[in-house]
């Protein structure tokens, strides 16, 4: 960035604290201040309470250092525009329009006012990463915090050069105003200036009361750009000089290279090939010539032999327990009011993220920095990950993330920016790696596998008074039940997982609600008693209460719509949204259809409706594919479906029309979205096709007979 404005000030650095209750303090160069964003306002925050919020404490000793690109978090400038900055990433989710709304609102300019800087480890703060449904509840307000600093710096500015008290002051679109008509736009206040105040952790925000562009459902910044295609992702990114990689893989698990002819491949003209290793790759001038050169390479591996298939998987899961972090199955008695006891194992499988664009990276040295662009959820992860693997410093590695084409949680390492760093650093020259619809499906993680034991009892009336819940390898969340039951043991057992397994969206609360809320239709069914009333009478929780009635009002329950129909509910909660899901299914001859789906959703205070909806109504369309369809095939060490013609996800044909009920808290703080609603469309699904016959309790769902 241009520094010829630093003669406009002076060269000590300025330190200065306001009197008026100590609302800011600061104490910053002003020629770093200038070479990094220039004239006009500067809000930062301290280090501490950037590592203190839900991104921290991560990172290594170089990103906890005290630095204008770590700590600045909004700048507004001599024309009035500002730039907010997060260390939060663009998946698809539209975070970049609900944060705009959060700072416009709270700094009184208008949305087009705002742009958003996200996710780049050189200039904006430092984030542990976009997941868990976090962005809202945690980025939201420190964002607030931000512009309510700002706001009341430029008020406090008026106040001075009107010799005004600030009581008659008000921020109004993009303005100071007093109460005798005069008005200062933000860019002549800061105009000539440079002006720097900090975040206060607990500094006050607007409560949702004085709303006004949080809560509507404002456009999504920058749509055109999105729906005509001008819209930037990874695999655009074009670099001067740059080339373009492929990496040749292993034809099963844990294989090692063994030999490699290389001749036709090194034949082709402008072909390097890059080997260190079991590393293996090529770079070429374009992209069709570098698969050209990967498919004329001959490379013979050594795998190995008895590895276990999806057929054998959920005994292997049992019989492998993760060495000192796995605990026992303990046998627990029912208890003395038992007169009823049910015992199911749900077997849940591996399945793949399936992002719209698979995984990619473009790496450039330069000068001693390693530069990579890629779609990643943790940017600061994956510079750790590059400064790791090449044995450089976390400041000679910058990792820029453009928009994402989506990532459910499967995008948190990095991989294809390190093999994209090595074939770089080998030809010494820029380098895009665009794994294949295939290598995104063999390579990258899986959502786990897993095999849950539940068994329940319950009493003379009707009331679950026992609960007992194993879990192996699918993982923790969801696995507390938000029933009311006396006595239960409730246990997560760590496995060592035979296929790479990592974050999926909803995590293991997909697996956990499935069995739980399947087993609680069992119950129900048993006793005679309706699903909707039997979850009533063992829920204290109003929130979760609230979404089941909701969802059953909107189906229509007890009834389905026609004959012929069958209806089925499910409700829980997770990353403090709570949700209740019902379907509606119809009985055919390849089993059953989906015919419609009913969800009510509550997570707060709603910042965007219009995104909201958006959100809920994509989890429900991704549930469908893990509910039906979605289940990786494998055998000795070797994927059997890896191509999407054979991994089935949902298509439009399957998607029936999805009611969505929003359930607006303003008296309570926004949760995060992106997750709950996912959890109960397969237990929904599964508990209506109970109607026509017995269901398999393995995912995904099938009918077995009538």
């Amino acid at each position: 960035m241009s520094v010829e404005y630093v003669d406009r000030y002076d060269s000590e650095p300025e330190r200065y604290e306001w009197s008026e209750s100590r609302r800011y303090r600061f104490e910053v160069d002003r020629r770093d201040f200038i070479r990094l964003f220039g004239g006009g306002l500067l809000v930062v925050v301290a280090v501490s309470d950037v590592l203190a919020q839900e991104s921290g404490p991560g990172g290594s000793a170089q990103s906890r250092r005290a630095t204008p690109e770590l700590a600045a978090w909004l700048h507004i400038d001599e024309a009035g525009h500002v730039t907010a900055c997060t260390g939060k990433v663009e998946l698809g989710q539209n975070i970049r329009t609900s944060l705009s709304q959060v700072v416009a609102d709270e700094l009184r300019v208008p949305l087009s006012s705002v742009t958003l800087l996200m996710g780049d480890t050189d200039k904006t703060p430092f984030d542990m990463g976009t997941f868990g449904s976090r962005t809202i509840p945690t980025m939201a307000p420190q964002m607030a915090r931000a512009a309510s600093v700002a706001r009341e710096m430029l008020i406090d500015q008026a106040a001075e050069r009107w010799q005004l008290g600030r009581q008659v002051l008000t921020a109004r679109d993009g303005h100071i105003e007093t109460t005798d008509g005069r008005s200062m736009s933000f860019g002549e206040l800061t105009k000539g200036r440079a002006l720097t105040g900090t975040i206060a952790p607990d500094g006050p925000i607007d409560g949702h009361d004085r709303w006004k562009v949080r809560g509507t459902a404002a456009k999504k910044v920058d749509g055109p750009a999105f729906v005509t295609g001008r819209h930037q992702y990874t695999p655009d990114v074009v670099r001067p000089d740059m080339m373009f990689g492929r990496i040749i893989r292993p034809d099963a698990y844990g294989a090692s290279l063994a030999t490699v002819d290389d001749a036709r491949a090194r034949a082709i003209a402008g072909v390097t090939v890059v080997r260190d290793g079991d590393f293996l790759g090529v770079v070429a001038p374009t992209e069709r010539v570098a698969a050209r050169a990967a498919s004329a390479l001959k490379a013979t591996w050594l795998a190995p032999e008895g590895q276990p298939s999806s057929e054998t998987l959920f005994d292997y899961l049992k019989e492998h327990p993760d060495g000192h972090d796995a605990a026992p199955a303990v046998a627990t008695p029912m208890p003395p009011a038992v007169t009823r006891t049910f015992e199911a194992t749900y077997r849940i499988p591996y399945i793949a993220h399936v992002p719209l664009e698979p995984r990619a990276a473009v790496a450039e040295w330069r000068d001693g920095k390693l530069t990579v662009w890629t779609g990643t959820q943790r940017p600061w992860g994956v510079r750790g990950e590059l400064a790791q693997a090449f044995r450089v410093p976390e400041d000679g590695v910058r990792v820029i993330v453009p928009d994402t084409g989506s990532a459910y949680g499967g995008k948190h390492t990095g991989e294809v920016a390190i093999e994209a760093a090595r074939l770089a650093r080998a030809v010494n020259r820029p380098v895009k790696l665009v794994w294949t619809r295939a290598e995104e499906f063999t390579w990258a993680y899986f959502r786990p596998a897993g095999v849950i034991d539940v068994k329940s009892g319950i009493d003379a009336h009707g009331r679950i008074v026992a609960w007992l819940f194993d879990n192996w390898n699918s993982g923790g969340a969801g696995l507390q039940s938000p029933y009311d039951v006396a006595v239960r043991n409730v246990v997560f057992h760590p496995v060592t997982s035979p296929l790479r397994q990592g974050s999926y969206r909803a995590l293991a609360s997909t697996a956990n609600h499935y069995a739980r809320e399947m087993h609680m239709d069992t119950m129900a069914r048993a006793v005679g008693i309706d699903a909707v009333e039997f979850r009533m009478r063992h829920l204290r929780d109003e929130r979760i209460r609230a979404v089941l009635q909701a969802a059953a009002n909107k189906i229509g329950w007890p009834k389905p719509s026609a004959a012929g129909r069958a209806l089925g509910i499910a409700c829980g909660t997770e990353k403090g949204g709570y949700v209740a899901t019902a379907a509606e299914v119809s009985k055919n001859a390849d089993g059953f259809k989906v015919e419609r789906i009913a969800i009510a959703f509550e997570c707060g205070a709603i910042v965007n409706p219009d995104g909201l909806h958006n959100q809920v109504e994509g989890s429900v369309v991704q549930g469908l594919g893990g509910a039906l369809f979605e289940a990786i095939e494998f055998a000795n060490g070797r994927l059997r479906n890896a191509t999407m013609a054979l991994y089935r996800v949902p298509r439009f044909s399957d998607v029936p029309p999805i009611d969505v009920v929003l359930l607006d808290r303003p008296d309570l703080p926004s949760a995060g979205a992106g997750e709950a609603s996912l959890v109960c469309v397969a237990p929904a699904i599964g508990s209506a096709v109970r109607a026509f016959g017995t269901v398999d309790t393995a995912l995904p769902i099938r009918l077995r007979h009538a």
